[in-house]
């Protein structure tokens, strides 16, 4: 990100906040001589800045597919690899430096990753405190392969509603739209929570 808005600035500049999963990269400044050294040679790059579930999602792949233990920064030029225009049958070698990743972290990495994909969502679901208001969101809003991975009730005193935190997984991305659709014509209310916004990350941090 720091390059991103060094090259956008015309010098390095310093960010109000930088995300610190991909730490090896995260820094709020980037250094004047690297800076120099990549404007000397900016013809020769090709380079765009990749989202850091982007980044967990090629963690994963490597770990899975390949054997590979990569720290997050180590895993940057396999995530930038996929916003190549590549002619078919092209020969690329991506340097994947790294292996410091400490295995606690494979939740959040998870985690990033299905985010990322869009098959994970959070809401605040305000239920009617009548019967079946539960029966009725499980089979009437979800579809039948939306798995829940987080149910919490956030106020338990409201005589009328009664608010709860609600983590979905989806099969599929594409499932989103209809999920939405049901949620839209019930008669409960549901807030989707944005990554990005306050909300979610206050709620899901």
């Amino acid at each position: 990100a720091s390059l991103r808005a060094a090259f956008d600035h015309g010098g390095p500049v310093t960010l109000e906040e930088v995300d610190p999963f991909v730490d090896g990269a995260a820094v709020k400044r980037l250094g004047a001589l690297p800076y120099e050294i990549l404007q000397a040679n900016r013809e020769r790059l090709i380079f765009d800045t990749v989202s850091e579930g982007a980044v967990c999602t090629d963690l994963l792949n490597l770990y899975q597919n390949e054997g590979i233990i990569a720290e997050p920064a180590g895993a940057l030029s396999v995530a930038g690899l996929h916003q190549l225009d590549l002619e078919p049958g092209s020969t690329v070698v991506c340097v994947i430096s790294g292996g410091n990743n400490d295995v606690l972290r494979y939740a959040e990495i998870m985690e990033r990753s299905l985010v990322h994909r869009g098959l994970k969502h959070y809401f605040l679901v305000n239920f009617p405190q009548e019967p079946g208001q539960l029966r009725h969101f499980l089979h009437e809003i979800l579809g039948p392969t939306d798995d829940i991975t987080l149910f919490e009730y956030l106020k338990r005193n409201n005589r009328e509603t009664g608010a709860a935190l609600v983590g979905l997984q989806l099969s599929r991305a594409e499932d989103l739209e209809g999920l939405l659709e049901r949620m839209g014509e019930s008669k409960i209310s549901v807030q989707y929570l944005k990554p990005g916004t306050p909300e979610y990350e206050f709620l899901v941090a």
